[in-house]
């Protein structure tokens, strides 16, 4: 491996340079990407590389310590976790409540349902995570479990794909129901962590931090059947 400080030549393995004890790139798990030491995530496959430079810091033992026993704290349970980078996307119904006032219980859930099942259909065609349904809203993940390098880019052409899908399905809802949805959308792109949520069996993989609550604020300032994005996701 090349070394970046002096151009010495160093045999594979070594994680510091053998001319100049500069420390050397170090190759992602997951994609094999020669990353910067000091990177937080992989500038290959876009994963997390806590552990890695963690592990790979001077002086910083990779050891593990004992895990303490159940007895000593019967009320801890370990939890996965992953930090990385997503664009999330918040997708509401505009006028959901008078909808509600108006219709039939049963009639309003199939209506629902068939918004749903349009969002999940282009959600899938740009690889996107739906990680909850709120009633009628959608909240979606782009970057996780599977990050792309244009994760941002699919989840606006998500987005898009979503308000025209619904503009489609429109004319059978007006001529069944008497009703046409509208939408508003709202993106945003930044780090969180991403791990279960929940107890007893039930549990949920939420996105933790400001990056949700961001998105769901954008979307309140969307006009009906727009998208907006913040500055980090363009």
């Amino acid at each position: 491996m090349l070394c970046t400080q002096c151009e010495f030549e160093n045999p594979d393995g070594m994680k510091f340079c053998g001319d100049c004890g500069t420390q050397l790139p170090v190759p992602c798990p997951s994609c094999g990407f020669d990353n910067p030491s000091h990177a937080k995530f992989c500038g290959g496959c876009g994963i997390a590389r806590v552990g890695d430079t963690a592990s790979a810091r001077p002086g910083v033992s990779s050891e593990r310590r004992p895990a303490k026993s159940p007895a000593s704290e019967p009320h801890v349970r370990p939890v996965a976790a992953d930090r990385r980078q997503l664009t999330i996307m918040f997708c509401d119904v505009v006028g959901s409540t008078r909808l509600s006032e108006r219709l039939d219980a049963e009639d309003l859930r199939e209506i629902i349902r068939s918004y749903q099942a349009a969002c999940e259909k282009v959600t899938r065609r740009y690889e996107g995570y739906i990680a909850q349904y709120l009633g009628d809203g959608v909240l979606v993940y782009f970057g996780y479990p599977q990050a792309h390098e244009d994760d941002a880019q699919r989840a606006v052409r998500t987005g898009l794909g979503i308000l025209e899908a619904v503009t489609q399905l429109n004319p059978t809802l007006a001529e069944q129901w008497g009703v046409e949805l509208s939408l508003r959308i709202g993106l945003h792109t930044g780090v969180v962590v991403v791990g279960d949520i929940g107890e007893a069996g039930r549990t949920e993989q939420l996105a933790l931090g400001d990056v949700p609550n961001i998105a769901a604020r954008v979307q309140t300032v969307a006009e009906p059947n727009t998208v907006v994005i913040t500055s980090a996701t363009h």
